[in-house]
């Protein structure tokens, strides 16, 4: 292969991550903070315990079916970015860059901004039993998380992938534990909770609740954005999707059920941290661990989003539509150094916002309707271009089934909460302009032109970074 062929000198991101490495990933990322502090939106919408698992099981099986279609992307178009790419490829750049701007600008340092909110929140709460952690200390403690994931990820591709894989099995050890205290339940007959009274049958609820559900499950795709990075991509990128969502689906139902042997639905309701709950009622004076595992689980999704982010920034600037300096890689560590930097600063600004999880709300369905149009693709592709190579071919009735469902969990929550997709409409109009200033218009005056390669060339020296162009002259 190409890369084989490659010197040790030469200045690129390296294939350095296994199977398990990949497995990890994919793990992490999806286990956040959602399974252990929001399965109240799920119950919320559809009225009944019973009809709450089944949506949980839908979830992932809808997760999967995404990604076995994401690997036959991955495996023909074998470029940093997932999503982004295939856009790029299929539909060209405006429609890419759209793609780019919600994901980069607003979704991803959101999303990361939040967890590590929630990892320093579960960090506190030991020692704040009987109150909420002070906010600032709060915000604080989530700056020096990101601040410390930051370095470990400018310092080495493999320290990251490290500190994933430790966080990754802590975060499943606190899982097991919970779905062992649910077995143990299960066992002494607690299944009271366990029916389908009260269920809604309502459309628009049960959409919502499967966008709920979805957002829990939302990291499926992130290994595609490291694929440059992965050893034998064809071999395992669809073991470690099909490993990784098959684990996570039985992980999450199981944790689910083990909720509902202990607490009643009106209890999950009118708890702010489920999991916490949970453990005051069983564990007695052993409830502080819980906390505890929160907190791993949540400090290793931070890892989880940085690491995959700051590749789709990468990714950007490798097809002009970043700053340059988002191409260039640390010359002695092998990272892409700025473009982490760019992430954990986003990520900090996003802190000093009240009220993110409304902001997530506005742009969540524009996620899965960017994942769809991702989806659409393999039969675009199928079409336009039967030439490809494609190590892994997927039978195209799992596309058109990702993208019916895909229509139905994006449209029918349009209609039920119409104010905020309108929001969520604005802000990915705003790309637009951005798009057109900045990479469409060519002919741009001559001050603008030096004075951004001015900034381009003083960071590079104070970061001590080169463009891949650059190799062959180092």
């Amino acid at each position: 292969m190409e890369g084989d062929k490659k010197t040790d000198d030469e200045i690129t991101l390296k294939p350095k991550m296994t199977l398990v490495n990949g497995i990890t990933v994919i793990v992490g990322s999806i286990i956040g903070s959602g399974i252990f502090v929001s399965p109240a939106g799920v119950l919320m919408h559809t009225g009944s315990v019973n009809a709450s698992l089944l949506v949980w099981t839908i979830s992932g099986i809808f997760s999967m079916v995404g990604a076995y279609c994401y690997a036959e992307l991955g495996t023909m178009i074998r470029k940093s970015g997932a999503d982004y790419a295939y856009i790029m490829e299929t539909f060209g750049p405006f429609l890419a860059f759209i793609r780019l701007w919600i994901e980069c600008m607003i979704v991803r340092p959101c999303s990361q901004a939040i967890v590590a909110l929630t990892f320093s929140v579960y960090v506190m709460k030991p020692f704040f039993p009987e109150c909420q952690p002070p906010e600032d200390a709060a915000r604080l403690l989530a700056v020096c998380c990101i601040c410390v994931l930051t370095f470990v990820n400018c310092y080495d591709v493999k320290w990251a992938t490290r500190v994933q894989d430790i966080f990754t099995y802590a975060k499943l050890l606190a899982l097991f534990v919970i779905i062992a205290a649910g077995g143990y339940q299960l066992l002494n007959g607690h299944t009271e909770h366990f029916s389908f009274i009260n269920t809604k049958s309502e459309v628009t609820s049960l959409a919502l609740s499967f966008y709920s559900g979805l957002f829990a499950y939302n990291g499926w795709n992130y290994l595609n954005f490291i694929i440059e990075e992965l050893k034998d991509p064809v071999r395992n990128l669809p073991l470690a999707i099909a490993i990784s969502c098959t684990l996570v689906t039985v992980v999450y139902v199981l944790t689910n059920v083990a909720f509902y042997t202990t607490l009643s639905p009106a209890e999950l309701l009118g708890s702010e941290a489920v999991a916490v709950s949970f453990a005051d009622k069983l564990f007695g004076p052993l409830a502080w661990t819980i906390p505890v595992f929160v907190a791993l689980s949540t400090f290793g999704a931070v890892n989880g989003i940085l690491l995959t982010s700051s590749r789709l920034f990468y990714a950007g600037a490798c097809h002009g539509q970043m700053p340059e300096i988002l191409t260039m890689i640390q010359a002695q560590r092998l990272t892409p150094t700025p473009s982490v930097l760019v992430m954990a600063l986003l990520s900090m600004v996003y802190l000093t916002v009240s009220d993110i999880f409304a902001l997530i709300n506005y742009v969540g369905f524009a996620t899965w309707l960017s994942i769809g149009v991702a989806v659409l693709c393999v039969p675009w592709l199928r079409w336009t271009r039967p030439d490809l190579d494609r190590p892994i071919k997927v039978n195209l009735i799992w596309p058109v089934v990702y993208l019916l469902a895909t229509v139905f969990v994006t449209a029918v929550p349009m209609v039920a909460s119409p104010v905020e997709t309108g929001i969520g409409v604005l802000m990915i109009l705003t790309s637009i302009p951005v798009y057109l200033v900045f990479i469409y218009w060519e002919n741009k005056p001559q001050w603008f032109v030096k004075a951004t390669n001015s900034v381009t060339v003083t960071l590079q020296q104070v970061l001590i970074v080169v463009g891949k162009s650059k190799a062959a002259n180092l």
